[in-house]
């Protein structure tokens, strides 16, 4: 296990209160991907946490799983049927904290969470640390604090991360017409309110930005029909060009965050795959085989 060293992380900042729309949308959100059973409720870092095992055996690793959500919204909750698809197929416990939410809970708020909880769950193994979307974003914003700390993660697992609150990649252009979901846009709405005047060109907040050396072991998974496609190949050009390890996985005619939002194509489940082979390779152990080939099969 790494040496554990000092984490410096921002202070803490006052936040403003949710109005009235994004309160109904938080719980809407909430609801739409819920479901089957409960899952186990853990207080881990002193924040409130649901842990996914696999069904059967003892897991061989622990991720970490930042939700997405645009720093705003989601929930561990809604990603329970994703958790539980992860945990089985990759043979892992998947932990997936309720970290706090702007613009209550402005930056650096999340990361202080995020790092409560990797702090706890590594004083008993090195975590791989994941997330989808702004979790991606704060997945890898937690990789460079706690590598920083010199409690670097296992690896890295980023599915359509957000890299770059400043939105500049050409891709938001170039793909606008086949991401239905996300833009350029939604991304400035989203560092409004999670930035809330901080810089949004802090590695902490967009990692792009950040010295690829400080990363991990990198899994990058990406939609073809994203706007946020150009953000993933720049971050896994950067890792590439500083002798970093990384796969990027690209799954055509994908929009964002796939394996949450069409679980059952053959897309999803091949995502799932890559990332309990990327895990296992951390460790060297072989991957659970899925009870069916057929995409949406039940695990």
């Amino acid at each position: 296990m790494a040496e554990t060293g000092e984490w410096r992380l921002p202070p803490l900042r006052e936040g403003r209160p949710a109005d009235a729309a994004l309160l109904e949308k938080r719980e809407r959100a909430a609801a739409a991907f819920s479901g089957g059973a409960p899952p186990a409720r853990a207080t881990i870092g002193g924040v409130a946490c649901l842990r996914f095992a696999p069904a059967r055996g003892l897991p061989s690793a622990t991720i970490l799983y930042l939700h997405g959500g645009g720093y705003r919204m989601g929930s561990p909750i809604a990603y329970s049927a994703l958790a539980r698809r992860i945990a089985e197929i990759a043979q892992a416990e998947v932990v997936a904290p309720a970290y706090r939410l702007a613009p209550e809970h402005p930056f650096p708020a999340a990361l202080h969470d995020a790092a409560a909880v990797y702090r706890a769950l590594a004083a008993r193994d090195v975590p791989v640390i994941a997330g989808d979307s702004a979790g991606g974003g704060l997945a890898a914003a937690l990789a460079l604090a706690a590598a920083d700390a010199g409690q670097p993660p296992a690896g890295l697992v980023l599915i359509s991360p957000m890299l770059d609150l400043r939105a500049t990649d050409p891709s938001y252009d170039s793909h606008a017409a086949s991401d239905t979901l996300f833009s350029r846009q939604a991304v400035a709405e989203c560092a409004d309110i999670y930035l809330q005047g901080h810089a949004a060109d802090d590695p902490l907040v967009s990692p792009l930005h950040a010295d690829p050396a400080r990363l991990p072991p990198a899994l990058i998974l990406v939609g073809g029909d994203e706007v946020l496609i150009g953000e993933s190949l720049a971050l896994t050009q950067r890792l590439a060009l500083a002798n970093r390890r990384v796969t990027l996985h690209v799954a055509p005619a994908m929009g964002h965050v796939w394996p949450l939002l069409a679980p059952q194509t053959e897309a999803a489940a091949a995502a799932i795959g890559a990332i309990a082979a990327f895990v296992a390779g951390l460790s060297g152990k072989a991957p659970a085989v899925p009870r069916s080939r057929k995409a949406g099969a039940a695990i």
